[in-house]
């Protein structure tokens, strides 16, 4: 039944299925299972390159044990996987509820396995794995929903992508162990009351990762290290980026960037945004707006701006590639009818960022019609992909049906940037991406949250959605100020939201400047980059002169972290330890932190508590051990107690740490 392979991984075999455990990097074990065969190792997932680490295996008769450093699996004579760690605590276990071990408390007739695989016809199998409940346990991460909830625990989360949900699918529980669900396949996990259940619609294997840490610190660290670590973020990403929804030509964006300059505000980054291109899929300026684009980027150089480009995945059928891209099978298919997957300004296919052809053919486009021209930072919108209906089960890329791989769209969209740039002999390689998977981070995926609302409710659920990204390994992240949908720069209640929004931006991983403002400006002509319309102003003197000031004040606070920013940065880079994060990360043994869910550490030394809702002018906060002093009016605090602190609307509460 068992027996260790010469590859030293834990192996049994019963009623058709092959279970396979072995240690995978720092107090780590990757499982995999499969029915009548051996286990896949070609198949996709999130984990790089097994480490050099050898575990210890203990056979029994009817059970086995594996050990790697502080994680201990145990197979019962059920079949059933259990999970210690080095003091011999329960970390997680499987729920199974059969007749096969008599003299268990869990013999039962309802027959439930812990790890169950039913053949679909004509096809592999769909999944389920089930974990006993754990009393009180806390869980963060998963990567980003559009709900307030930091603890995730009695959560339904579908596993798939949507404009505003990115599902990375790694969690950290308060118990003491991190899970990587390593499957791209599309489902869902419920992280219920009594039980805990994964499952995936249509899949070949069961394949996760746990391991065991004393802090959370320590299990987010040896998650990077098997899923990758962020590249360095570049200088120009710790300052301030300006965006609205579309600068419609290339003198427009320019005096934007010149005004920006003469009023004395620091900018980093301004953004051309969508359909600067004649069709979707040219990924070409256009000329007729945009004439000259190595003098634009040369003048943005000059004045210390870099230039950001939007790119989408859309391929239209009218576009200068589409023929060649189709021909080539280049483009994601329909598994039935007409084989568009996005109708928007035209009828478009999304190319396939499985298809390592596609990917290198996508990025000679880019080099010679951007990356040549000077840009070095790419916008990659609509990365989930967004499909029209988003009927997961009706496409088919080229490594494989949609339902098993699809969640690894965006991942290989932002690699196909990330190998060309690097090609060229970019270091720093960081891109802004509209959706992310496990691993998104080593190909240097800068997240923002979506086409979200304009709403205090929204940014309540962006706090949540921020800290739960960096605990699920993607630290570098941001949101559209002010939100994306809707927002009036002439509404007393909006520009209430907006300057709240602006401050917290200051303490994000990249403060980042962006919406689709009202009213709308009418297109430029019918034709071109020129039929699309765009938003309203949305620079930050567009409203009003109390509204500037209090951005003055906080673009000015963020040239001054610049120096601190930058130390945090390169940790990140080294360590993957997000920038921002929840509390209990800098202050596990502090019970007060796990259940403190509206405010963070910005780094070890700066807490934040953003004011998220209207009309607020004071705001109670929880100041954990050590003294802790207001970055505003420079008064000290004693820590361990709640504090309650002015909050007007030019102030975000901000703690230093003070050293002791």
């Amino acid at each position: 039944m068992f027996h260790m392979d010469d590859q030293g991984r834990l192996i049994r075999h019963w009623a058709g299925e092959t279970l396979c455990v072995e240690a995978w990097g720092e107090n780590g074990l990757r499982v995999r299972a499969v029915q009548n065969g051996e286990t896949l190792d070609d198949q996709p997932g999130a984990l790089l390159d097994k480490p050099s680490v050898q575990a210890q295996i203990t056979l029994n008769e009817d059970t086995a044990t594996i050990v790697n450093g502080k994680i201990c699996g145990e197979i019962t004579p059920g079949g059933k996987l259990v999970f210690y760690n080095q003091k011999g605590e329960k970390l997680l276990e499987e729920y199974a509820r059969n007749r096969r071990d008599l003299h268990s408390q869990d013999c039962s007739a309802l027959e439930l396995e812990g790890r169950e695989m039913k053949g679909l016809i004509g096809g592999d199998y769909r999944l389920t794995a089930r974990f006993e409940p754990n009393k009180d346990e806390k869980l963060y991460g998963m990567g980003q929903y559009q709900q307030e909830y930091l603890d995730l625990k009695g959560c339904v989360l579908e596993l798939a992508h949507r404009n505003s949900q990115a599902s990375v699918p790694f969690v950290v529980s308060s118990r003491g162990y991190g899970f990587l669900w390593n499957n791209p396949a599309i489902g869902e996990v419920n992280f219920g009351k009594n039980m805990t259940v994964w499952k995936v619609q249509s899949t070949k294997k069961l394949d996760y990762w746990i391991c065991a840490g004393d802090t959370p610190a320590q299990i987010h660290q040896a998650y990077m290290q098997v899923t990758g670590l962020p590249p360095m973020m570049p200088e120009y990403g710790l300052g301030f980026w300006q965006s609205k929804l579309r600068y419609q030509t290339q003198e427009e964006l320019l005096s934007i960037a010149r005004d920006h300059k003469r009023r004395g505000l620091p900018l980093d980054v301004i953004v051309v945004d969508f359909f600067h291109w004649p069709l979707q899929g040219d990924w070409k300026f256009d000329p007729e707006y945009w004439p000259a684009p190595r003098a634009m980027t040369n003048e943005l150089k000059a004045m210390g701006v870099e230039l950001m480009v939007s790119v989408w995945p859309t391929v239209d059928q009218m576009s200068e590639n589409y023929r060649a891209m189709w021909e080539e099978g280049m483009l994601v298919r329909s598994e039935r009818g007409m084989r568009l997957n996005q109708e928007f300004m035209g009828g478009c296919n999304y190319l396939d960022a499985t298809n390592p052809a596609c990917r290198n053919y996508v990025w000679q486009q880019m080099k010679k019609n951007y990356y040549d021209q000077g840009v070095r930072l790419f916008w990659l919108d609509n990365a989930e992909p967004e499909y029209q209906g988003y009927d997961f089960d009706q496409y088919r890329l080229y490594a494989g049906s949609n339902l098993q791989v699809g969640n690894l769209y965006p991942a290989l969209y932002a690699k196909a940037f990330y190998d060309g740039m690097r090609s060229e002999g970019q270091e720093d390689v960081v891109n802004l991406v509209r959706c992310a998977w496990a691993g998104s981070q080593r190909y240097g995926a800068l997240v923002w949250s979506g086409d979200i609302a304009c709403s205090f409710t929204s940014l309540r659920s962006q706090l949540a959605a921020g800290l739960n990204m960096g605990m699920a390994g993607i630290p570098w992240w941001t949101t559209d100020i002010g939100g994306f949908h809707g927002g009036r720069a002439d509404d007393p209640e909006y520009r209430e939201l907006f300057a709240r929004w602006f401050a917290w931006g200051c303490f994000c991983p990249v403060m980042r400047l962006h919406g689709n403002r009202d009213p709308h400006t009418p297109p430029l002509s019918n034709h071109g980059g020129g039929q699309c319309d765009s938003g309203a102003p949305n620079e930050v003197w567009s409203y009003g002169e109390e509204i500037e000031a209090i951005c003055r004040k906080y673009l000015t606070l963020r040239e001054s972290l610049r120096p601190y920013i930058r130390a945090q940065m390169q940790r990140t880079h080294q360590t993957g330890e997000p920038i921002m994060r929840p509390m209990f990360f800098d202050f596990p043994e502090d019970e007060t932190c796990w259940k403190t869910e509206d405010q963070y550490m910005f780094g070890p030394d700066y807490l934040v508590a953003p004011v998220m809702e209207a009309g607020v002018t004071t705001r109670r906060l929880y100041l954990p051990c050590g003294k802790w002093e207001s970055i505003h009016t420079g008064e000290q605090f004693a820590g361990e107690q709640w504090v309650a602190v002015p909050a007007p609307l030019d102030v975000i509460p901000v703690m230093k740490r003070v050293a002791s």
